[in-house]
C-alpha cells in the first residue's frame, strides 16, 4: 500500500539550542581536533617515535630506598634544629633583666669573634650535695638566673669564671681563678667571686670588664640540673688527666656527697663525675696534690669543656649523635641560662665545631696576700688578654689592686 503522501514529513522534535559565550582568549587558541577525536572514540595517544614508554618499576629499588632515607634523615636533622632553637629561646627568657643591660654583644656572632662569660655558682642543688648541704630550690633558681642572692638565701658566689672567645673559626678560653683579688665596684678589694654575692651576674660582668680591660658581649650561667641532663644525653665526656685525682665534694660519697678517684690518663665521665671534677678544689692523692687555690680547678673545668666539644665533633661519634640528635639538641641549651637565644647560640655551636682545640689559658697569680687572695700582676693581665683576644686589650686592665697587710 502506498504511503499516505498527504500526511507530509514527520514533525521535528522540540528542543532548544544554546550558544556558549566565547572566552576572552578563546579566539587565540587553535582547536585540537585530533585530541578531541581520540577522546570521543576512546583512542589512546600513540607514543612518540623513537621513545618507547618506560616500564613502571615494581616494588622497592635502591634508588627509591635512598630517596626516602635521605628525606627521613633530613627530617630528623630539621627536627633537631627546631628543638635546639626552641630550647634556646626558652632559656634566654630566664635571664634576670638587669644582666642584659651591661652586655655589649650582638646576635651576629658568626661575623666576628665575641667574648662570652661562662659563669657557675657554688650553690649545691638537691641531688648534687648531701641532704644537710643542699641549697633550697628557690636559691638555686635565683643563682641560675643571674640574680643577686635573695634575703632568704645564704650568699652564693661564682664557682666558675671562664671567658670564651668565639666566632667564625675562633674558639679560645681564658679561666680566672675564683680567689683572684679584684676591685669590686662599691666594695673595694675582694676575691673576684664575691661580686656574685654582692650584685649577681651584673656586678660580676662589670668587675671582670674593669679587671681585664675588655668588654663582655654575652653570658651563659650554668644550670646544674640542665647540665647533668646534657652530659647524660651526649653519653658522658672524655677527659685526659695529667695527674691522678682524688676528690670529695659535699662531704664525699660516705656523707651523701660525691667522691672521685681517677688515675692519670683518659677517662669517660658521667654527668656527676664531670661536675665533681669541675668543682674539685683539693686533690689529696698522688704527686699531683694541691689545696687551697683554683689554678688546677680552672684547668679541670677547661678539660670538661674540651670533652664536651670532642663528644659533639668527633667523626667517630656521628652515628650516636645523629640517632640522639633531637634529645641532644633539646638538652644542650638547657645546660645554661643565656642571653644568646635561637639566633646566636647555633652560631656558637658552629664556631666550636669548626675550630681547633687549642687556645686554653689560665691567669697565673704572681703572689698570694695574707688573706689567701691570688694577686695577678698587670703584665700577666695584658699577656693573657692579648692572647685571648688576638690583640691588645681595648683599655688598660686594672688587674689586682695592691694587697694590704
Amino acid at each position: 500500500m502506498a504511503p499516505d503522501e498527504s500526511s507530509g514529513p514527520p514533525e521535528r522534535p522540540e528542543y532548544k539550542v544554546y550558544r556558549a559565550r566565547r572566552g576572552i582568549f578563546s579566539r587565540l587558541r587553535t582547536p585540537d581536533l585530533p585530541s578531541l577525536k581520540r577522546k570521543t572514540s576512546g583512542e589512546k595517544k600513540a607514543p612518540s617515535p623513537g621513545k618507547p614508554p618506560k616500564p613502571r618499576p615494581e616494588g622497592w629499588t635502591w634508588r627509591r630506598v635512598a630517596k626516602w632515607a635521605a628525606i627521613a634523615a633530613g627530617g630528623w636533622i630539621l627536627l633537631s634544629l627546631v628543638a635546639f632553637m626552641v630550647s634556646a629561646g626558652i632559656q634566654s627568657t630566664k635571664l634576670a633583666n638587669p644582666v642584659g643591660d651591661v652586655l655589649n654583644g650582638n646576635p651576629f656572632l658568626a661575623v666576628s669573634p665575641q667574648t662570652i662569660l661562662v659563669l657557675g655558682s657554688d650553690v649545691r642543688p638537691s641531688g648534687l650535695a648531701s641532704k644537710d648541704e643542699a641549697t633550697p630550690a628557690h636559691c638555686v633558681k635565683a643563682a641560675s638566673r643571674g640574680e643577686r642572692p635573695p634575703k632568704t638565701c645564704n650568699p652564693y658566689r661564682s664557682d666558675t669564671l671562664l671567658l670564651v672567645r668565639a666566632g667564625g673559626t675562633t674558639f679560645r678560653k681564658l679561666s680566672i681563678p675564683r680567689d683572684t683579688l679584684a676591685t669590686i665596684p662599691g666594695h673595694g678589694g675582694q676575691k673576684i667571686n664575691s661580686a656574685y654575692a654582692f650584685g649577681g651576674a651584673k656586678l660580676t660582668v662589670q668587675t671582670l670588664e674593669n679587671f681585664l680591660g675588655t668588654p663582655i658581649d654575652h653570658i651563659a650561667i650554668v644550670d646544674f640540673n640542665g647540665f647533668r641532663d646534657f652530659i647524660n644525653s651526649i653519653g658522658g665526656v672524655q677527659v685526659n688527666l695529667a695527674t691522678k685525682v682524688c676528690s670529695d665534694i659535699s662531704g664525699g660519697a660516705a656523707n651523701g656527697g660525691f667522691s672521685l678517684h681517677l688515675s692519670k690518663g683518659t677517662h669517660t665521665l658521667d654527668a656527676d663525675q664531670a661536675l665533681t671534677l669541675a668543682r674539685t678544689r683539693e686533690n689529696t692523692c698522688g704527686s699531683g696534690k694541691f689545696s687551697g687555690t683554683d689554678i688546677q680547678r680552672a684547668q679541670f673545668q677547661q678539660d670538661v669543656i674540651n670533652g664536651i666539644k670532642s663528644q659533639l665533633t668527633d667523626p667517630a661519634r656521628l652515628p650516636y649523635n645523629f640517632i640522639h640528635g633531637p634529645f641532644i639538641a633539646w638538652n644542650a641549651p638547657r645546660a645554661f641560662v643565656s642571653d644568646m637565644g635561637a639566633l646566636t647560640l647555633p652560631q656558637l655551636v658552629f664556631s666550636a665545631a669548626i675550630s681547633g682545640t687549642s687556645g686554653s689559658d689560665v691567669l697565673v697569680p704572681s703572689s698570694t696576700d695574707s688573706a689567701g687572695n691570688l694577686v695577678v700582676s698587670h703584665s700577666e693581665c695584658v699577656r693573657a688578654v692579648t692572647k685571648f683576644l688576638g690583640h691588645a686589650p681595648p683599655k688598660s686592665p686594672a688587674c689586682s689592686p695592691a694587697p694590704t697587710g
